[in-house]
């Protein structure tokens, strides 16, 4: 039995069917991608997902009756963390948001936690094997000259180097991504990605890559890891 099992995915809001409205081919390919993925974390039957990415303060978590919403994209719609919104629950940042939506999906039974990158490790080591992650991040937003941020040279070699790590199952390679050339870049899965390599930094990865593009001018990879 593994000690953990992770799915790396994207979060752009295009990924709920809700908010693209009509479909793009781009956006099939990626969200069966997660799809993918996804149905590779839950393989090893968790009894938990912790879903991490940015948005939570320090020591904030996420958990049954809290929820998020897509009011800010034109779309009358809440979507619950875990079972049914709660008054006065917590309102969920959009990486959570998703990765919640991406569990729906693929009908997750289980228990779900959510918290930001700085939470990940000792979460990790409360909880018992095997533990699910869903590590939700974008790649760089400046990967073409339409992109939300322009057009930089460095962007595509900077998310190339993450693609590689993710499909060797390098850990250490994701640790040491530097987090000030991930700001420069837009690139918003970086504290996420160094967070995971930081928790399974010297255990043996079995990785499988999914996805590596980047169609509006974001990269987005999905990727899936066994740990032992």
């Amino acid at each position: 039995m593994p000690s953990a099992v992770v799915a790396f995915c994207p979060c752009p809001p295009l990924l709920l069917p809700a908010v693209e409205g009509r479909a793009a081919s781009e956006t099939v390919a990626l969200r069966s991608a997660c799809a993918d993925a996804v149905t590779g974390l839950l393989e090893a039957a968790p009894e938990v997902v912790v879903v991490v990415g940015d948005g939570p303060a320090p020591g904030e978590r996420f958990g049954a009756g809290d929820m998020g919403d897509l009011r800010g994209f034109g779309v009358d719609v809440e979507l619950p963390f875990d079972g049914r919104v709660r008054p006065g629950g917590s309102r969920l940042p959009m990486a959570h948001t998703v990765g919640a939506w991406l569990l729906d999906q693929a009908s997750f039974p289980g228990i779900r936690v959510g918290v930001g990158p700085d939470d990940l490790a000792q979460l990790l080591r409360d909880l018992p094997a095997p533990v699910g992650v869903l590590a939700m991040g974008d790649g760089s937003a400046r990967r073409t000259l339409k992109a939300p941020g322009y057009l930089d040279e460095a962007a595509g070699p900077f998310d190339a180097a993450v693609a590689t790590a993710l499909a060797d199952g390098n850990a250490a390679a994701l640790a040491a991504l530097d987090p000030a050339e991930g700001e420069r870049l837009l690139a918003a899965g970086v504290p996420t990605w160094r967070a995971v390599g930081a928790a399974f930094t010297g255990r043996h990865v079995t990785a499988r890559m999914h996805h590596d593009a980047a169609p509006f001018g974001v990269g987005y990879l999905v990727a899936d890891w066994v740990v032992s």
